[in-house]
């Protein structure tokens, strides 16, 4: 499997974007394009070719799963790995994020110094 390097983060918190930004960044080294909405993903996403997508499930206009689908109708992002971050983790709303073709979800708030270890683990995982 090839190494994880780039994501997508898609956010409408510009607080949280940052904070991620930073982890993801100098943390984990990652390349990461920030969008603060779904229709700014959608956009976004082709031309920046992301090995993940890291994308917020409620947002205004279009919510992460809503999102999820408009990425989907882009050839080259139809099998990209997304995780969804969401303060609504009960056992049946993960359930359904994951049916909606998610490969995990994380919790949020996060932790900045532990999520790039998050998502890499995710990544070699799947």
């Amino acid at each position: 499997m090839p190494a994880l390097k780039r994501i997508l983060m898609v956010d409408d918190d510009a607080d949280i974007r940052t904070i991620a930004h930073l982890s993801l960044t100098a943390v984990g080294g990652f390349t990461v394009e920030l969008c603060g909405s779904g229709p700014e993903a959608i956009q976004k996403a082709g031309a920046f070719a992301p090995d993940l997508i890291l994308l917020d499930v409620m947002m205004p206009v279009m919510d992460g799963p809503t999102t999820l689908n408009g990425l989907r109708q882009i050839p080259s992002l139809a099998q990209t790995p997304v995780v969804f971050m969401t303060a609504k983790v009960q056992p049946q709303e993960i359930a359904q994020l994951v049916a909606c073709g998610a490969m995990d979800v994380l919790a949020k708030p996060f932790d900045p110094m532990t999520l790039p270890d998050a998502l890499q683990r995710i990544w070699m995982a799947h």
